[in-house]
């Protein structure tokens, strides 16, 4: 294997992807939702500073990407759409595979590193939450804050911790959305999976959070949500941001629109 092809959304997953090929000297290429690729022009100067090709999605490249801009050529993208490409170029080419970097089970796993270090840190000052927050868009950054704390209720340990994933209200998964079996991807090359969806061929209105544009959401997530173990709740864009301005104004933190859903519900 001489090259991995993935997706990003709001960018820092393949700036992470980008920054790793570049160590073992692997070739990455990274399709990006449109929407962020327009917004955030660093995150696209970083991933190609660390040798990274980054393509906004879709794009001309794949079938699948061509497809949609034949449908619509000023389409905002998707992280369905971008999933679609990245798995396509590397089924097209013999020297590549695929690294998916959110909604799947073992990317949430691997990301609960974050709540277990947030949960040692409370323990040094011998506190534990009442309530846990993150914005969601596939899963991972939710997943990997709140699962060790979603243990601990589960267990009965702290069964009245209140955890809260907060998700935009242009695109409602986990409020609005069906809990079925549906694609990963906008094109249908992913395997089906169990999760609350708006059918995969939804591509959100252009809002400004481009991590949080997927039409779907973990199946671990979706599980716990379905479960009432997670509690969803959405809010529309206006108000986050004006969430996320009082924050900065007050704590001196500028927060990324993604992050600025989980401040509106702080």
């Amino acid at each position: 294997m001489e090259r991995l092809a993935t997706e990003t959304g709001a960018g820092q997953w393949g700036s992470a992807l980008a920054f790793a090929t570049g160590l073992f000297g692997m070739e990455c290429t990274v399709y990006m939702v449109r929407s962020s690729y327009d917004q955030k022009p660093y995150r696209k100067s970083m991933m190609q500073v660390y040798g990274a090709e980054c393509i906004p999605s879709p794009s001309p490249r794949t079938r699948s990407g061509q497809a949609i801009l034949d449908r619509d050529p000023e389409t905002p993208g998707s992280l369905g759409i971008a999933i679609s490409e990245a798995v396509e170029d590397a089924a097209s080419h013999e020297n590549t595979n695929y690294a998916l970097g959110s909604v799947l089970n073992h990317v949430c796993l691997h990301q609960t590193i974050i709540g277990q270090e947030a949960k040692q840190q409370l323990a040094m000052e011998d506190v534990y939450p009442d309530v846990v927050i993150g914005c969601v868009g596939g899963g991972s950054n939710y997943a990997g804050l709140s699962f060790p704390f979603a243990g601990d209720k589960m267990t009965g340990k702290h069964p009245d911790t209140d955890l809260i994933a907060v998700e935009p209200s242009a695109c409602p998964t986990l409020t609005k959305g069906l809990y079925a079996y549906d694609f990963g991807d906008v094109a249908g090359l992913t395997p089906i999976m169990r999760m609350f969806t708006l059918g995969h061929d939804f591509v959100p209105p252009a809002i400004h959070a481009g991590g949080l544009r997927y039409h779907g959401a973990s199946p671990l997530v979706s599980r716990l949500v379905h479960d009432d173990v997670v509690r969803p709740i959405s809010y529309h864009q206006n108000e986050v941001f004006e969430a996320a301005v009082t924050f900065a104004r007050t704590e001196g933190i500028i927060v990324a629109p993604e992050a600025a859903h989980a401040v509106k519900a702080a």
